[in-house]
């Protein structure tokens, strides 16, 4: 079978707080980056995987998102899926 390699993107809604990316843009900011106004923190995931096509590697990733990789109540996901 094929193998496929997804990288899926996670990062808070907007709605959400990121202290996390409050952190980080403090920080900058004390490092002479004055310019940044914000910053928001994310994660990504890669995953390697086989599937018999690459609708059916992007299916299941889409499932992985929904059910594990991801946090929908205060989370967003998008992701992309290429032959390896």
């Amino acid at each position: 079978m094929p193998e496929f390699l997804a990288r899926v993107e996670v990062r808070l809604k907007p709605t959400v707080n990121d202290p996390q990316g409050n952190t980080v843009a403090q920080a900058l900011g004390s490092l002479g980056f004055e310019e940044v106004m914000g910053v928001r923190v994310g994660k990504l995931i890669e995953v390697t995987l086989t599937a018999v096509s690459q609708e059916a590697a992007t299916a299941q990733v889409s499932e992985m998102g929904k059910q594990l990789l991801a946090n929908p109540v205060i989370e967003l996901f998008d992701f992309q899926v290429e032959a390896v």
